[in-house]
């Protein structure tokens, strides 16, 4: 989707990332730290919780086709935020941006705690807090660092880090296969609720693994022959992890006793001193999730800019996000603001909860989730309305439910996340409220303004200068939500 600046600060991002880094970026923000702390978090619903891993996968798949198609027909920066705001309006355009900016800051709060317990197999080993809150900001400002030196850059570290944390992962998913105890995994149920209840319960904790498979699309501008690349790096970067998510946590769980694996704060480490015995082969798979929490976070540092900066290209968010600095177009504010506000949530994290992993990542999942079930209604809103016009009648019938499928997940993913996480993050969200009321005050704009009787089937331009042409609602009309497409053309 082609677009304008409101400000003239901006300058357009080069499209530096071609479909090996794009695909890294979209493996890169997946495979964090979050996956080598998951057995952990997993272990108090027992061997249960696989099945909720399972049904993850296949509603992440749905949501990463669901993407793919969306970026196809609209594409451009932006993402979930451009997907909303063009089927549902501005308001729901700024919702999105503002829960999908939540997500990713909170989300780098969330995978710093993982990566400090890597950490720690080697430093602070008692685990005092002012320590762990010193390393916990050290791997947040690094990958901060590597951002605003420009995205060719972080491009390259992310294929380095990417490849480097597929190792553990891959030995674990194949080698430790072989080494599972079934004596290991304990009460299958082991949470105390109804089956239905624990999977639903374990769902949102598996889900925080897959956050990041949209990716692609939010950086698409970003992206050389976005309409091609994005959609393959979504769907092939989601399956790979899918692959090696569910076998290497059952290797996992079948390796390290139930009663162990709940209170470890490094469970592949504890797997992989199992299996191969020492300690040698447990600090090598520490090393290579350092590595991997490194790369994860510096995937999310730049999402945690491009989607304000998005946004605030349209006059949706504060245009500070919008001002890119250097040759390479940075979005310092973006970067540092982010970065910032996971610095200080990690630090009350720390200082109030005991477990600060499963905390934080319940709320970047909840405001994560908002998000994917805006883009699962935009497409299937568009399939309804505009799909006989382009696609087959059994490939429409296909998209419909791939949709359908992805919408009743966001659904089932919210409601697992229990009644205090869903408080919190509804609250969260309405905070953003009078920000979008501050925005749209210094526009001078409220609402839209009434269609002309004469032409009823054509909506009014919300300002009267400069005049716009009026198009039939017949033809495609480059409308987005009361914003003219005009506003948006030459930046992608």
């Amino acid at each position: 989707m082609p677009r304008t600046s409101r400000s003239s600060e901006g300058a357009v991002p080069k499209a530096a990332l071609g479909l090996s880094g794009a695909t890294a970026l979209v493996v890169g923000t997946i495979i964090g730290t979050g996956v080598f702390a998951l057995p952990s978090a997993l272990a108090p619903y027992g061997p249960i919780a696989l099945v909720a891993f399972g049904v993850v996968t296949l509603g992440a798949l749905a949501l990463a086709v669901t993407f793919g198609a969306l970026s196809k027909r609209v594409p451009g920066s932006g993402g979930p935020y451009v997907y909303a705001r063009e089927a549902f309006g501005e308001f729901a355009g700024f919702l999105n941006a503002w829960s999908y900016w939540i997500t990713a800051w909170a989300g780098n709060a969330a995978i710093v705690v993982a990566w400090v317990g890597y950490v720690e197999v080697f430093v602070n080993t008692g685990h005092k807090t002012a320590i762990s809150i010193g390393i916990a900001l050290v791997g947040l400002w690094i990958p901060a660092a590597i951002n605003l030196t420009g995205v060719r850059n972080m491009g390259a570290f992310q294929v380095f880090t990417t490849v480097l944390k597929f190792i553990p992962l891959l030995f674990m998913a194949t080698i430790g296969l072989l080494f599972v105890d079934p004596h290991n995994f304990g009460p299958f149920n082991a949470s105390g609720q109804s089956a239905m209840g624990a999977i639903s319960a374990a769902a949102p904790i598996a889900l925080f693994s897959y956050i990041g498979l949209e990716a692609a699309s939010v950086v698409a501008g970003r992206v050389r022959e976005p309409d091609r690349n994005v959609p393959r790096a979504t769907v092939y970067g989601t399956l790979a992890c899918a692959v090696i998510y569910i076998l290497g946590t059952l290797a996992v769980f079948g390796t390290v006793s139930h009663g162990r694996l709940g209170v470890s704060t490094a469970p592949f480490t504890d797997a992989a001193n199992n299996i191969l015995g020492g300690t040698w082969a447990g600090n090598t798979v520490a090393v290579a999730a350092i590595v991997s929490g490194i790369g994860a976070l510096n995937g999310w540092t730049m999402l945690c800019a491009e989607m304000p900066y998005a946004a605030a290209r349209d006059g949706l968010f504060p245009s500070a996000f919008a001002k890119l600095r250097g040759e390479n177009g940075v979005p310092v504010f973006g970067i540092v603001a982010s970065t910032v506000l996971a610095s200080l949530i990690t630090i009350f994290s720390y200082t109030r909860f005991d477990d600060v992993f499963t905390k934080i990542v319940l709320l970047s999942v909840l405001t994560a989730v908002i998000p994917y079930l805006f883009s699962a209604a935009a497409q299937l809103y568009w399939l309804l309305a505009r799909g006989r016009e382009s696609i087959a009648g059994r490939r429409l019938a296909g998209d419909i439910t791939v949709s359908g499928l992805a919408m009743l997940f966001s659904y089932w993913a919210i409601q697992g996340s229990g009644y205090q996480t869903v408080y919190y993050g509804l609250f969260v969200l309405l905070l953003g409220l009078p920000v979008y009321v501050w925005l749209k005050r210094g526009q001078g704009v409220y609402g839209e303004e009434p269609t002309p009787a004469a032409v009823p089937e054509v909506r009014a331009p919300e300002t009267v200068t400069p005049p716009v042409k009026r198009i039939s609602r017949a033809v495609p009309t480059g409308r987005i939500g009361g914003l003219r497409r005009d506003r948006l053309r030459n930046r992608d």
